[in-house]
């Protein structure tokens, strides 16, 4: 990498870490950087899911106070999220090259589907909590299946990971939004780290993109979890959808 691309990615992993503490999503700015970098597909999503690591540990303990009186549901849900982290992990390194370069950018077009209709599904989960419908404790089977699930695509391709994560226990969990995103912080960390456990061992990655990220999103894990609260959630979606529109143009061009 020249100098200015690894600014780039540096940069890019400090708004990537401050964006998943928050809202999620913080693939979609990271991954175009790297493409832009020169990466190939599997390549930018292997570094960047080794890179992400920090980010998601550091917003995890930033958001600690939030996770009080938690632990039985984080410890069941993990579960959950190591199953469904390890299946999408290996899928990434089984499936043909090929066939990530085709289903890639449907998962971006989906993570930015997410993005855009969060307002939507956070008014829906509004609406059903004022109907007195409150969700179960730990939300059931349902909960952990889709949750799994999610853990899935999100050792695969954790683009919008958080979201789905946040739509989900907002749905079937009656607890407040921050502390829900307390839950959601940890179970992207189990899933990134099952992930980055295994693409050390089998992945090609490029060590030069995986430290920046890693040293940008640590840092941006800290800021998002100590500030988030105070960023606008439109200006938030914009940068996100923003971003991540250029990295379909680009999937897609070539």
């Amino acid at each position: 990498m020249t100098p200015w691309e690894m600014a780039a990615v540096l940069a890019a992993g400090t708004g990537a870490g401050a964006v998943n503490a928050v809202v999620g999503s913080g693939t979609l700015i990271t991954f175009p950087v790297l493409l832009a970098a020169g990466l190939p597909p599997v390549t930018a999503t292997v570094s960047n899911g080794l890179g992400l690591v920090p980010g998601s540990i550091s917003a995890a303990i930033g958001y600690r106070e939030e996770l009080k009186g938690q632990g039985r549901r984080v410890v069941l849900l993990g579960i959950g999220a190591v199953l469904g982290g390890l299946a999408g992990a290996v899928l990434l390194l089984t499936l043909p090259a090929a066939a990530f370069e085709r289903i890639v950018p449907v998962l971006v077009g989906l993570a930015l589907v997410l993005v855009a209709c969060q307002p939507w599904i956070a008014r829906r989960v509004r609406r059903r909590r004022e109907a007195g419908r409150p969700g179960r404790r730990d939300g059931g089977p349902l909960l952990f299946t889709g949750l799994t699930l999610a853990s899935v695509y999100g050792g695969y391709f954790s683009a919008a990971q958080g979201i789905i994560y946040v739509s989900l226990m907002g749905m079937l969990l009656d607890e407040t939004l921050q502390r829900l995103n307390a839950v959601k912080n940890v179970l992207a960390a189990i899933v990134n780290t099952v992930a980055a456990l295994l693409f050390l061992f089998f992945a090609d990655f490029d060590w030069t993109a995986v430290v920046l990220i890693a040293a940008g999103s640590a840092l941006g894990g800290l800021i998002g979890a100590r500030t988030g609260r105070r960023f606008s959630p439109a200006v938030l979606r914009t940068l996100i959808v923003s971003v991540g529109t250029a990295a379909l143009v680009h999937l897609v061009l070539h």
